[in-house]
């Protein structure tokens, strides 16, 4: 019977990812690695996967996955590799009128794959503040406001930095979110959101915009889910390329 792929799943590996001010964060990532090998290979995958992982971990980057693939299909015979690799990614950010210094997470991903072609896909997800339009209308003081997560997936023409990815969805919500804030950030975050209310919808048609005309960006989708302080349930929104072009997005 031949097996469509086999490998390791859930490998949790420390790893160290580039950043763009040109240091190397460390982290851990949790990978799962598969190949699809022909029916007369019947040695173990499990050591070569972990053996290529360690060549790679101390340096590791989106453009190094095609190189990093192709060395496990080459050394297993498999027709096709595949890998995912989640982490945590951290950036210092400063509070808005305090200047306070924190460390904000964000959850990305590399997801990779080789066969004839090569695909690479980058993935972040960026928490912002969203406040509801048609609360801030009806009501005469205030209006609802929630914490939400927008998951930027793209498939990149060039080599693209996280943190541009990660800036380019922070300025797409009604307010950025930081890690630390004093009573004159709280204040001036507060205000800002009350000043740019937004729908997850959008959010999404934002988030598409700017991904559309980026140079370095050819396929993407973008999901937002709104944590809603007023419901039990979220909203939830979502587009990718193939929508744009359908004229879905405006």
């Amino acid at each position: 019977m031949k097996l469509h792929s086999v490998g390791i799943k859930n490998f949790t590996c420390p790893v160290s990812i580039r950043e763009q001010n040109g240091s190397r964060q460390r982290t851990v990532a949790e990978i799962s690695l598969q190949a699809a090998m022909p029916r007369r290979f019947r040695e173990s995958c499990v050591g070569i996967f972990t053996d290529v992982l360690a060549r790679y971990r101390q340096d590791m980057h989106a453009t190094i996955f095609p190189k990093l693939l192709a060395e496990v299909q080459t050394e297993l015979q498999a027709e096709r590799a595949q890998m995912e690799m989640t982490f945590p990614y951290f950036i210092a950010k400063q509070a808005p009128v305090s200047g306070t210094d924190s460390l904000m997470e964000y959850g990305c991903c590399f997801t990779g794959s080789i066969d004839t072609t090569r695909e690479l896909l980058l993935t972040v997800t960026v928490p912002v503040t969203t406040l509801c339009p048609c609360s801030k209308e009806i009501s005469e003081a205030g209006a609802h406001n929630q914490r939400a997560e927008v998951t930027l997936t793209v498939q990149p023409l060039r080599f693209i930095w996280l943190e541009e990815l990660i800036r380019l969805v922070e300025s797409c919500g009604s307010c950025e979110l930081y890690a630390l804030l004093k009573r004159p950030d709280e204040k001036f975050v507060t205000e800002q959101a009350y000043a740019n209310p937004m729908f997850v919808e959008d959010v999404v048609r934002v988030v598409a915009q700017k991904a559309l005309v980026h140079p370095d960006i050819g396929w993407f989708s973008v999901g937002v889910e709104s944590f809603e302080s007023i419901h039990k349930h979220s909203a939830y929104a979502y587009v990718d390329r193939a929508d744009t072009e359908e004229g879905l997005v405006t």
